[in-house]
């Protein structure tokens, strides 16, 4: 049986997905109860665990043999640091004496320690405790989510602007759900002894000016970037609702993925393209509005 954490969301759902497509046995987390019946009615198997609660998650995870780890993001309105360690902190406790064999660990390229980082620091301090425990822990750092863009899907189409904090020319290593749901998949099968760090990201490396073009291919109209300086960054991130520890703490996780951008050219590389990607988005929200 494999136990997934974050089903609900981009990757825990390819995950799950991708699992019973193989034909194996998925049992997926969530915290509620209306999420439970929805996937009960599905044909789900389902526990009912709060990552805030040890013992229920824990209990969780004695139910299986694998797990895939999640450490869900925090509501940017609170201080996402504090909120965000301490639910690593009581996953970490949770898989104390679980008896899971194998975990297979969703991290982020430039994990690193540090203090308000956002995701880098925070998934570093899961990586270290993992390395703790004697459970043999697969960590995928994934590249730049292609889902990011996902919220300015309606912006782009009114005003034709993408809105970015990167360079519009920047490559950067992003990845599309699907691939990160496959590949932590392919380790949640894997022997117990492939249980090192692994780089994910896409076929090719896209720049924000990339992500541009693809809305415009998919909307049929012209795309253009907008570039927030680095001196807007926080004002940016406080008028989109985050909280000022929040917006500080994304403010500096941005200004090192930018500065220090550091990934190997021996990572697992997936097959869905930017273009695919965001073609896929522009007609699933087509889908869904009638039009």
């Amino acid at each position: 049986m494999f136990i997934v954490m974050g089903a609900h969301g981009h990757v825990g759902s390819e995950v799950v997905k991708e699992l019973l497509d193989r034909g194996q046995p998925v049992t997926a987390v969530t915290h509620s109860e209306d999420r439970a019946k929805q996937w009960r009615d599905a044909g789900w198997r389902v526990a009912l665990a709060d990552v805030t609660s040890p013992q229920s998650l824990r209990s969780a995870f004695k139910s299986g043999t694998r797990a895939f780890i999640l450490n869900p993001p925090a509501p940017v309105d609170g201080d996402t640091d504090r909120v965000e360690r301490h639910t690593v902190a009581c996953i970490l406790e949770a898989l104390e004496d679980s008896g899971l064999e194998k975990v297979v660990v969703q991290s982020t390229g430039g994990a690193r320690p540090g203090e308000r980082l956002g995701d880098l620091n925070v998934l570093w301090e899961l990586e270290q405790g993992l390395s703790r425990l004697p459970i043999p822990a697969a960590i995928n750092r994934a590249g730049f989510y292609m889902s990011n863009w996902d919220a300015q899907l309606e912006h782009v189409r009114q005003a034709g602007e993408l809105v970015s904090m990167f360079p519009a020319d920047l490559r950067l290593p992003m990845a599309a759900p699907r691939d990160l749901g496959r590949a932590a998949v392919q380790r949640l099968l894997s022997s117990t002894q492939d249980a090192s760090i692994q780089y994910v990201e896409g076929p090719a490396r896209y720049s924000a000016n990339d992500v541009a073009r693809a809305f415009g291919q998919a909307l049929q109209r012209e795309v253009h970037v907008v570039v927030i300086p680095r001196t807007e960054w926080v004002a940016t991130y406080r008028q989109q609702g985050f909280s000022e520890a929040a917006a500080q703490s994304y403010a500096r996780m941005t200004a090192v993925a930018m500065d220090e951008l550091d990934i190997p050219d021996d990572s697992l590389r997936g097959e869905v393209t930017l273009e695919a990607y965001i073609s896929e988005l522009v007609q699933k929200a087509e889908r869904q509005s009638g039009s």
